[in-house]
């Protein structure tokens, strides 16, 4: 059994990134009212069918952020956190503010934002936190995302079990057309016939195959402290 997010409220942190953009509007488009939230200034996404889509700003990295954005939101359902602030590179060339900014996106941040916003989620509601296949195919240059996608994990875990009946999960996207590897050029394309080759599912991700996973984990009362994987096998490959 699944809970209507119609009238429901969903806070989505790192709301500049495609997957979050389409998980607004498609939550919009079932009738909640989202709160997109991000490091910067956000436009807001466009829901199809029209929708109640707001933003706001929250920066990980500043407690007082998190206390300001908890004020502002007031009481709600759902939080996601998809935040991310990659310090990808081979060990010798990696620098410790970076690593400590990929750690507050993914970790120490979403601690602060279960210490301050859990307890204004009504009765019912969850928190989805964002892995990642990394942390279950580390590759060179990647060992710090492999690191915080994989603490991303436990930390639902074990937030799931301090902060019942809330419910608590992770989701683990696999490669996704969400925008993030536009930054490739060229090598775009053929990286992705690559994985789509690769793993079992034989294609790329799309930022809905995410979200409608992300809308299971809110609204699915009896899934709670353990980890979606949406990578199309890409972890077993």
């Amino acid at each position: 059994m699944t809970v209507s997010i119609n009238g429901k409220n969903l806070l989505i942190i790192g709301g500049g990134s495609g997957i979050a953009q389409r998980l607004a509007s498609d939550a919009a488009a079932e009738g909640a009212s989202v709160v997109l939230a991000g490091r910067h200034p956000l436009k807001a996404a466009s829901a199809r069918g029209g929708g109640d889509i707001s933003t706001a700003q929250v920066n990980l990295g500043d407690e007082e952020s998190i206390k300001a954005l908890a004020a502002q939101v007031g009481e709600f359902d759902y939080l996601v956190s998809l935040a991310a602030d990659h310090a990808n590179g081979p060990l010798a060339t990696l620098d410790r503010d970076a690593v400590l900014g990929a750690f507050d996106a993914k970790v120490i941040g979403p601690i602060l934002l279960a210490k301050h916003l859990a307890p204004r989620i009504r009765e019912g509601g969850a928190i989805l936190l964002f892995s990642g296949v990394a942390a279950w195919r580390p590759a060179p240059g990647l060992a710090v995302m492999a690191t915080t996608n994989g603490a991303v994990s436990f930390l639902a875990e074990a937030l799931a079990v301090e902060l019942a009946p809330i419910r608590v999960n992770a989701l683990s996207p696999g490669i996704v057309d969400s925008g993030a590897w536009d930054r490739m050029g060229e090598g775009r394309d053929e990286f992705f016939s690559n994985v789509a080759a690769s793993n079992p599912a034989r294609r790329i991700g799309q930022p809905a195959d995410i979200s409608s996973a992300a809308l299971l984990a809110l609204t699915n009362p009896f899934i709670t402290g353990t980890t979606l994987h949406v990578d199309g096998g890409g972890r077993v490959a």
